[in-house]
């Protein structure tokens, strides 16, 4: 029997676009795609509707389950995943989240695919790993011409074709990545798996990998040891005649989150591979899908920081307390602006990333190297930030966003997922070092970068300046990595604040981050900041 009356609930979210927002749409024009703004606003609007919010959620909620043998003891290795999975993959496919860009001659091809990921990754983040593998897997597969040649255009082709068949019979592919072992993690070259050339052209792999994400795709980047060191392999799942390749699933992880994404322990008992660039030289190939994914990373934490500012935001501004609702609240109103300050520099420095990504896949050599560093520093600082930032927004929900519910506990385990993919924290910080010690013309773009806002701002010039001083002090540079790192990190998105955002934004976001009036937690931003203007560009449209 009805008991009470239910007042001073928030209305669903689901059903309104929450990603396009306004920093989205403006990076998206500045960055040469404003051509692809409708399929972007398409599928934001498709994300949050409540037929995919609920075939993501069981997706999740009934993860994908490993079948080894089939009734009679016959080995099989199938992966079972809910239709919705499926769904979801179509349709990540059909609008080209995949390796459609590479195929695509128009000006910001990879900047449209950027925006289009934010958007539609508000469905489902964990469908998106074999997504942005498959994205990622086409420029190191052109170290070897003639497998690209015959696998790229099955790789950008807009058909999601599920199934294990020889994969020159399907009509579109998916792609995965095998790099860690047990013994090593990042390190991997102490990968002790072991390829031996056949004479024929092929290799025969034999050992274990640890970490294989979305174990049922077609093809997979491996590292092993060759005779002439670690190399990079090609390996399919079916072999060009329809038979299995010697590829056995051991167990699925049992993860934090991303459960949607089946992740597997994979022995490979002299599975057929062909050699990727020159032996000896498997890191430097397969950098070139890790570096792609990386962007993925940045652009899901991005992604990520929108979807939990706009349900904290939409709980404020219906949530009464205390005879006002909440966002007019002081404290709540300073929290929600330090949110959303994070949230759209987030958007803007991945979008200006993507351009980067772009331009220098056309040639340009100094979007090249300014995509090189700019990127690991991204990579390392976003994805770093994303689990604070989806906490506080989770706790502006209080006990309402800690039930599955909300889907904030969702958000929540997947947040540390990216800062650990392709390389956690202290990988990302030393590689960036890495890049400015080897490139030095990485370095160099990325002041170039920054000196496009001098003289914006006094307090952003004395930071440039102490960025300098920090980097070209070489006492203890690896103990310092993360500082230095987190320095441009900021320093980089407060120039592009500066040079491209709302004055509010920019004035607050140099205040807070680059001034140094900025306390430990979210909502303490200084005195005097317009949180009206920066709650204003946040919020979501009617």
């Amino acid at each position: 029997m009805p008991t009470h009356e239910v007042t001073n609930q928030v209305p669903p979210l689901v059903g309104t676009d929450i990603t396009t927002h306004v920093t989205l749409l403006e990076g998206l024009h500045r960055e040469g795609a404003g051509w692809a703004e409708d399929e972007v606003r398409t599928l934001a609007a498709m994300g949050n509707s409540e037929r995919w919010q609920e075939a993501g959620r069981l997706a999740n909620e009934h993860p994908p389950v490993l079948r080894t043998h089939d009734r009679y003891g016959n080995r099989v290795d199938e992966v079972e995943y809910l239709p919705q999975y499926h769904d979801l993959m179509h349709t990540a496919v059909e609008h080209g989240l995949h390796g459609a860009p590479w195929a695509d001659e128009r000006s910001g091809a990879h900047v449209a695919r950027a925006a289009k990921v934010i958007s539609w990754g508000a469905a489902d983040a964990g469908h998106m790993c074999p997504i942005s593998m498959t994205y990622a897997v086409v420029p190191a597969l052109r170290a070897n011409a003639e497998l690209a040649a015959r696998y790229e255009p099955l790789l950008t082709n807009r058909e999601y074709d599920f199934g294990l068949r020889a994969p020159l019979t399907k009509r579109g592919l998916i792609a995965g990545m095998s790099m860690t072992e047990k013994q090593g993690g990042s390190d991997v070259r102490a990968n002790t798996t072991r390829a031996v050339p056949t004479g024929d052209g092929s290799y025969r792999l034999t050992g274990h990998k640890w970490f294989t994400s979305a174990p049922m795709s077609d093809l997979f980047l491996t590292l092993a040891q060759a005779p002439g060191g670690l190399s990079c392999f090609l390996v399919p799942r079916v072999l060009p005649d329809g038979s299995r390749n010697a590829f056995y699933l051991q167990r699925l992880k049992d993860k934090l989150g991303n459960k949607s994404n089946a992740s597997s322990e994979v022995e490979y008992d002299g599975a057929f591979g062909w050699l990727v660039g020159d032996e000896g030289r498997g890191v430097a190939t397969i950098i070139e899908m890790v570096n792609m994914t990386r962007l993925d990373c940045a652009l899901m934490a991005a992604g990520g920081m929108r979807i939990g500012l706009a349900h904290a935001l939409h709980h404020a501004t219906h949530r009464q307390v205390f005879g006002k609702v909440l966002v007019e609240q002081p404290a709540m109103t300073n929290v929600l602006a330090d949110l959303a300050l994070d949230s759209e520099a987030a958007t803007t420095v991945v979008m200006r990333i993507a351009g980067a990504v772009d331009r220098a896949v056309r040639g340009d050599a100094d979007e090249k190297a300014f995509r090189r560093v700019a990127l690991a520093v991204t990579k390392y600082w976003l994805c770093k930030r994303l689990a604070s930032h989806t906490v506080e927004a989770l706790e502006c929900l209080g006990g309402n966003g800690y039930v599955e519910e909300s889907g904030m506990p969702r958000l929540y385990r997947e947040a540390p997922l990216v800062s650990i993919w392709e390389g956690s924290g202290n990988v990302a910080a030393l590689d960036t070092l890495r890049a400015m010690g080897r490139e030095p013309e990485t370095i160099e773009a990325f002041f170039t970068e920054l000196d496009r806002a001098a003289g914006t701002d006094a307090r952003y010039d004395d930071a440039v300046a102490m960025l300098r001083k920090q980097l070209s002090d070489l006492d203890d540079l690896q103990f310092r990595a993360r500082r230095i790192v987190e320095q441009m990190a900021m320093t980089l998105q407060a120039a592009l604040l500066l040079q491209h955002g709302d004055p509010a934004v920019a004035d607050a976001f140099v205040a807070s981050r680059i001034g140094g009036d900025w306390g430990n937690a979210y909502g303490t931003l200084p005195a005097g900041v317009d949180t009206a203007a920066i709650l204003d560009r946040a919020r979501i449209a009617p």
